[in-house]
């Protein structure tokens, strides 16, 4: 699949993708420092998100393809590489079988275990909101409040919404693909042999998703990872503690 994407910078290139509901806009804050140092930065939307095309085929080892066809397409043999959550788990399975297309790789707050769907009241509100009958983004936010109480996930849900046609909004991502392939989003990822590619994992102090079990884990499956706690930070680290992550991973990149 050929992937949306905003490339901003000269330099060396670096990849960023984003988590689940999200999309390569997310990051233009932090693309715009990593330009002035130096970068070529590919904010890209994975399959069923943002501006890239929608397909009832969702999985992992499909992400990657589209990794990689971006990669081909734009000439890139070798790139830097950022992921959150799902996009971070995107890129575990990229570098299984593309880890010589890796210079480094940043896994942002989501280990190689199991998750269990937890995004089910995420999933209800969206599909209670009937978009033939919705006139305004107001009454959209209003219904996802009325549905949910994490303000937040509201905001940045609502950053997804858009006018697809002069009196239309929907959703930027494709919701019926997501919905159906909800399981496969918490897939561990389980190697068959080591990986040997320089990985930096940054978790929230805040956060579940990287437990000391995982940690273990980890290192088994990534030998020249290394750990970094962000304090005070949770699941969004790179949005809650946006200067903090910014200068670990400048370190790591560099």
């Amino acid at each position: 699949m050929k992937l949306f994407f905003k490339k901003t910078g000269e330099g060396k290139p670096l990849v960023i993708l984003h988590g689940l509901f999200g999309l390569g806009d997310n990051w233009s804050s932090l693309a715009k420092a990593y330009t002035e140092n130096g970068f070529a930065v590919y904010l890209v939307d994975l399959r069923n998100h943002g501006r890239s095309p929608h397909n009832d085929a969702f999985s992992y080892e499909l992400m990657a393809e589209d990794v990689l066809t971006l990669l081909n397409e734009e000439g890139i043999e070798k790139a830097d590489f950022i992921g959150h959550s799902m996009g971070g788990k995107v890129l575990m399975f990229f570098s299984e079988k593309y880890f010589s297309r890796i210079n480094t790789m940043i896994i942002v707050d989501i280990a190689p275990r199991y998750y269990p769907s937890h995004h089910q009241s995420i999933l209800l509100a969206l599909q209670s909101i009937d978009m033939n009958t919705i006139k305004t983004r107001k009454e959209a936010e209003e219904q996802l409040r009325t549905a949910m109480h994490d303000e937040a996930m509201i905001q940045f849900l609502m950053k997804n919404l858009y006018w697809k046609e002069d009196n239309q909004l929907d959703w930027r991502f494709y919701l019926k693909g997501i919905v159906d392939n909800i399981d496969e989003v918490g897939k561990p990822f389980s190697p068959d042999k080591p990986i040997n590619v320089p990985v930096l994992f940054i978790k929230g102090s805040n956060s579940g998703y990287i437990n000391e079990t995982d940690e273990k884990e980890i290192k088994r499956i990534f030998p020249l990872a290394n750990i970094v706690t962000v304090q005070n930070a949770g699941h969004w680290v790179h949005a809650e503690k946006s200067k903090e992550f910014f200068e670990t991973t400048l370190m790591a990149l560099k």
